[in-house]
């Protein structure tokens, strides 16, 4: 008797301790909201733990304040023309929250998307990267990196026998993230095949899974975020205090000549001497191979289009261009670039989506890109010509989007671009002006 006294007092603690957590997991959360600081460090900071977490996301575009910036990479490349410090600079009335890290892509996006609350009937802009475009798609792995469980758990309940959820749910099984758990992989087989939830996975899904995920959302996205808000002052302080596109294009090139002096193709002094110069006689006509005409990507990237359709929401894209000196170098066809943006056009005119900035052949201009493949200096400048009339006013007018289910199917995945209208150019709207 008196050994197990003392074992309860050495090892009760502990259990007690342990099925609190257990409860506390379990129980639907709600904790109290985050602060204005917590938010404002989330929209810039690019963390995995925003991307993948839904609290902070739902909080801040119910303000009414935030537009989502969906991107990758380049969205981390904060010199003072940068979205987030224009708008603050020059008291926009929005604020970008920005939604993309180095390797997400359309699929992460659309995951992200669906399960966001306070978008319906608001604007959005998003840069379509062609680099997304492999022929191979969005690797697992970087699809792994990203992947949130509770986003897939949002999916699964709210799924319904259509073409999107059921593509979705097959891209989803493609990846290895869809079967670590293995009622959510059940679940997604059930959803691929069109058919409904059992009574079980329902209640898994919402009871169990889905209240741990929510409460560990709540308590923990709010830790290690990365904090970006200093690079935004700084680049707030080199910018004049009144918006002129004259004054700060030359301003633009200034900064990119005086940063970009260790090289002929104006890629940026620290990518360059970090990333490039000691592989630069490797990398000469290593890129002459490259495809961004093909692939599962252009299905993918329908999921959010299809997803902006359901949300109602009005939409700028963004196609930005290469580096031409660079693609020069590495000798990237022309035609690659070209084969893309026409494929990838008619894609968004073809259904509706006419807001398009694109970019593509401003490549060879000036201080217009940061590195190989990354807008920097004027090219974020030129892209603001833009963004700022479209966001203007924060609410979407009304939208009528002819959503096309044939762009889920591997026939358009492997169509040529050569064998659709080119609609580059051709839309009925004026794209950098509402």
């Amino acid at each position: 008797m008196k050994m197990g006294k003392k074992l309860w007092q050495i090892f009760g603690p502990l259990v007690v301790a342990a099925v609190a957590i257990v409860i506390l997991f379990l129980l639907p959360s709600n904790y109290h909201q985050a602060s204005k600081t917590t938010i404002d460090k989330a929209a810039s900071s690019l963390s995995a733990n925003v991307l993948k977490g839904d609290g902070l996301k739902d909080q801040a575009f119910k303000s009414g304040k935030f537009v989502p910036f969906i991107g990758s990479s380049e969205l981390s490349r904060m010199d003072p023309f940068h979205p987030s410090v224009l708008a603050e600079k020059y008291h926009r009335g929005y604020q970008p929250f920005l939604l993309g890290a180095p390797g997400t892509q359309s699929l992460t996006h659309y995951f992200s998307l669906q399960a966001m609350a306070g978008v319906q009937h608001k604007k959005a802009v998003v840069i379509i990267s062609p680099q997304w475009f492999v022929p191979r798609g969005t690797r697992p792995n970087m699809f792994g990196f990203y992947y949130s469980p509770l986003q897939a758990v949002n999916f699964l309940e709210t799924a319904k026998d259509t073409t999107m959820d059921r593509y979705a749910a097959r891209r989803l099984l493609q990846m290895p993230s869809g079967k670590s758990d293995g009622i959510v992989h059940a679940s997604l087989l059930q959803v691929a095949a069109g058919l409904p939830l059992t009574s079980f996975q329902k209640f898994y899904l919402k009871d169990i899974k889905g209240n741990a995920l929510n409460t560990q959302d709540d308590l923990f996205s709010r830790w290690f975020i990365r904090d970006r808000r200093q690079q935004i002052q700084n680049g707030l302080e080199r910018l004049p205090s009144d918006y002129s596109f004259s004054e700060l294009d030359d301003l633009a090139g200034e900064l990119g000549k005086g940063e970009t002096t260790s090289n002929d193709f104006q890629i940026k002094n620290s990518f360059y001497n970090h990333q490039l110069k000691n592989l630069q006689g490797k990398l000469k006509d290593s890129q002459t191979h490259f495809n961004y005409e093909f692939g599962p990507e252009y299905s993918d990237f329908q999921l959010l289009l299809s997803q902006f359709a359901k949300d109602k929401m009005d939409v700028l894209f963004v196609i930005p261009p290469v580096n031409q000196r660079w693609a020069d170098y590495t000798g990237l066809p022309e035609q690659t670039l070209q084969a893309f943006d026409r494929k990838i056009t008619y894609q968004l005119r073809s259904q509706g989506f006419n807001h398009i900035k694109d970019m593509t052949d401003d490549g060879s201009e000036d201080y217009f890109m940061q590195d190989t493949i990354h807008l920097g200096w004027r090219g974020w400048l030129e892209m603001d010509k833009s963004v700022q009339p479209f966001l203007t006013t924060l609410k979407a007018k009304n939208v009528s989007y002819q959503i096309n289910n044939h762009f889920y199917t591997k026939r358009w995945q492997e169509t040529h671009a050569n064998d659709v209208p080119d609609l580059r150019g051709t839309s009925d709207q004026n794209d950098d002006q509402e």
